[in-house]
C-alpha cells in the first residue's frame, strides 16, 4: 500500500509538472529560457538546500565540494539538455515530448552497453530499433513543419542521453540526490550569467502576462513541481525494482499522453500517430524484455 501511494504521487507530480510547464511555455506563450530555466534551478537549489539543512536528506558536502570541478562536463550537458528541452515543449505537444525522452533513454542505454562491449539480446535490439524509427520519422515531420523545433530537439536528445551516459560512467560516489544539487548549482549560475548575453533580461519586459497571477503561479508551481518530482523519482526508485519503475513511467507517459489531447491543442496526422504508438510499443517491448532477463537471472 506505500509503494501504490508513492507511485500515484509520482503519477500526478509527473504529469502536474510537465503540463505546468506546457501551460507557462505554450499556453502564455514565455519563450524566455534562461529565465525560465535558470527560475526552475535557482527554485530546485534552495528546497534542495532547505530539505538538507532540515535533515530530510542527506547531502555529503566532503563529496559534493570534492567533485565540483569534476562534475563540470555533466552540468553543461544537463544545461543544454533544460535548455533545449524548455525550446523544445514550448512548440511540440507533450506526446512528441515524451518520444524524445524514450529516444535520449535508449541512446544513453545503447551508447553503454557499447562501451562495456555488452551484447544486446534480438529482442532488445527490436525494441531499440521501433523507438528510434517512430523517433526518426517523428523528426522528419517536425522538420518539415518547424524546423527550429527540429533543431532543439536533436540537442535535447544528444545533450539528454550524453547527461545520462556521463552519469553512468562517472567513477565518483555522488548519490542521485547530490549529481542533481550540483547539475541545479551550476545551472543556476549558468543560465543567471547567460539572461543578459542571449537578451531574454530585456525582452521579458514586454512580456503581457508579466504581471498577472496566471503566470506567478505558474512559475512557481513549475519550480516546486520539478525539484519535488524529481526527489519522489530518486524514492520511488529505491522502493521497487528497475523494472517496476520503467512499467509505472511507461503507464503514466500514456495517461499523460491522454490528458494532454483533452487539456492542449494537438494536430496529429497518421505518421504521427503511428510513430507514437511505435514508439509506445517500443518501450513495452523493452520492459518486457528487462522482466524476461531478470527471471533468467533469477
Amino acid at each position: 500500500m506505500w509503494f501504490k501511494r508513492i507511485e500515484l504521487c509520482f503519477s500526478l507530480l509527473f504529469i502536474a509538472s510537465y503540463f505546468t510547464n506546457k501551460y507557462v511555455l505554450s499556453i502564455l506563450k514565455f519563450t524566455y529560457p534562461t529565465l525560465f530555466q535558470g527560475w526552475q534551478t535557482i527554485v530546485g537549489t534552495l528546497l534542495l538546500q532547505i530539505v538538507w539543512k532540515l535533515g530530510w536528506l542527506e547531502l555529503r558536502s566532503s563529496f559534493l565540494w570534492s567533485a565540483k570541478i569534476s562534475w563540470l562536463p555533466g552540468a553543461l550537458l544537463f544545461v543544454g539538455s533544460i535548455y533545449a528541452g524548455s525550446r523544445a515543449l514550448s512548440k511540440l505537444p507533450i506526446p512528441f515530448f515524451f518520444m524524445l525522452q524514450s529516444t535520449s533513454e535508449v541512446l544513453a542505454t545503447v551508447t553503454l552497453k557499447m562501451t562495456n562491449k555488452e551484447k544486446l539480446s534480438c529482442t532488445k535490439i527490436g525494441s531499440t530499433v521501433m523507438i528510434f524509427t517512430a523517433s526518426a520519422i517523428l523528426l522528419l515531420n517536425i522538420h518539415k513543419n518547424e524546423s527550429d523545433s527540429f533543431f532543439w530537439a536533436v540537442i535535447h536528445v544528444t545533450c539528454a542521453g550524453g547527461y545520462k551516459v556521463f552519469q553512468k560512467l562517472k567513477s565518483c560516489s555522488l548519490s542521485e540526490m547530490e549529481q542533481q544539487y550540483l547539475s541545479y548549482l551550476y545551472s543556476m549560475a549558468l543560465l543567471v550569467c547567460a539572461a543578459y548575453p542571449s537578451g531574454d533580461a530585456f525582452d521579458v519586459l514586454t512580456f503581457p502576462f508579466l504581471s498577472s497571477y496566471q503566470f506567478h503561479s505558474g512559475c512557481c508551481a513549475s519550480g516546486i513541481l520539478g525539484v519535488s518530482l524529481k526527489f519522489l523519482s530518486v524514492k520511488l526508485k529505491n522502493c521497487v525494482s528497475k523494472v517496476r519503475y520503467g512499467a509505472w513511467i511507461l503507464l503514466t507517459k500514456v495517461l499523460a499522453t491522454c490528458l494532454s489531447l483533452a487539456a492542449f491543442e494537438i494536430l496529429l496526422n497518421i505518421p504521427t500517430s503511428c510513430c507514437l504508438v511505435l514508439g509506445m510499443l517500443g518501450e513495452a517491448l523493452l520492459i518486457y524484455t528487462s522482466i524476461s532477463e531478470s527471471d533468467i537471472n533469477e
